[in-house]
């Protein structure tokens, strides 16, 4: 059974910065890509960035320059550095992976439970 499990939400004033990390286990062929979503009270879960396995990146306009994606070399961890945080960025973040499980298999998508990040002063 494929697990995804972030960690690393919590409280941050303006400005500050926080780290977010998620770890995916189970039976895993491969992950690509791999992402973080975020969906604020009352509204849609919206894209945040994004990144292969072959290490290319894509952002949310609203994110770049401030937070920067990475995975690591075995590709089944990555993290999500947020610097400059704003009031906006509050939300609950979710871990995203399209994961084949065996050579064949076909890519599903799998989703964390979330963590908060809430940015307030």
């Amino acid at each position: 059974q494929v697990q995804l499990v972030e960690s690393g939400g919590g409280l941050v004033r303006p400005g500050g910065s926080l780290r977010l990390s998620c770890a995916a286990s189970g039976s895993i062929f491969s992950i690509d890509p791999m992402g973080w979503y975020r969906q604020a009270l009352g509204k849609q879960r919206e894209l945040v960035a994004t990144i292969s396995s072959g290490g290319s990146t894509n952002y949310a306009d609203s994110v770049k320059g401030r937070f920067t994606i990475s995975r690591d070399n075995g590709g089944n961890s990555m993290s999500l550095q947020m610097n400059s945080l704003k009031t906006e960025d509050t939300a609950v973040y979710y871990c995203y992976g399209l994961i084949r499980r065996y050579y064949n298999d076909y890519s599903r998508a799998y989703w964390g439970q979330g963590t908060q990040v809430t940015v307030s002063s």
